[in-house]
C-alpha cells in the first residue's frame, strides 16, 4: 500500500530536519531507505563471516556520513534519487541471485550505495539546524536497519529458509526499485 503513494515511498518530502529524532526517523519512514538498508544488511550477512559482515556494514555507515557531508555542501542533485533507486535494484538482484563477491568488493558496493543515501539526507538539511544531531540520528537508524537485515539473514539460515527468503526479499527490492523508477 505504501508503494502506491510516492511521497511515502521516497523518504525525502515532508520530514522535519533539525535534530536527532528527525534524523532517526528519516530512514525508517522512507521506504526507499528502509528497504535498501535492510537489504544491504541481509546481503552483507550472506557474503561473509561476522567480521566481514561488520566490515561491509561499517563501510556503508562511513560512506553514508561522507555522502551526508557532500550533500549538505552541494544541495539537491537530480541523479541522486536514481542512485538510491539503483541501490534497490542492484541489491535486490544480488540477493535474488544469491551473488557473493569478495569482501572488498562488497564493501565498495555498499559504500557506493551509501553515498547516494547520505547525499539525499545532507541535501535536505535546512540552514541553521544541527547537522551533527541529524546525522547522528540517521546514522544510528541506518545501523539498526543494516543490523536488522543481517539478523533476518541469520534467522533464515537457522530455519533453513535462506533460498525462499532470498527470492522473496530480492524480488521485493527489485519490484520496489522498478516502481520507484516509474513514479520518480
Amino acid at each position: 500500500m505504501f508503494l502506491l503513494v510516492p511521497a511515502l515511498a521516497l523518504a525525502h518530502p515532508g520530514h522535519g530536519h533539525g535534530g536527532f529524532g528527525a534524523g532517526f526517523v528519516h530512514p525508517l519512514l522512507g521506504l526507499d531507505h528502509l528497504l535498501a538498508m535492510a537489504g544491504i544488511g541481509f546481503w552483507a550477512a550472506r557474503q561473509h563471516t561476522l567480521r566481514g559482515t561488520l566490515g561491509v556494514i561499517g563501510a556503508f555507515l562511513g560512506a553514508v556520513v561522507l555522502g551526508f557531508a557532500v550533500g549538505a555542501g552541494q544541495g539537491a542533485q537530480p541523479l541522486v534519487e536514481f542512485g538510491i533507486i539503483g541501490s534497490l535494484l542492484i541489491t535486490g538482484a544480488l540477493i535474488f541471485g544469491a551473488r557473493r563477491v569478495p569482501m572488498a568488493a562488497a564493501a565498495a558496493i555498499a559504500g557506493l550505495f551509501a553515498l547516494f543515501h547520505g547525499h539525499a539526507h545532507g541535501a535536505e538539511m535546512a540552514a541553521g539546524l544541527s547537522a551533527a544531531l541529524f546525522a547522528s540520528g540517521f546514522t544510528l537508524a541506518s545501523a539498526l536497519l543494516l543490523t536488522a537485515g543481517a539478523g533476518l539473514a541469520a534467522a533464515a539460515a537457522r530455519m533453513r529458509q535462506m533460498r525462499p527468503m532470498e527470492r522473496v526479499g530480492g524480488g521485493v527490492l527489485v519490484a520496489s526499485g522498478v516502481y520507484l523508477l516509474i513514479v520518480v
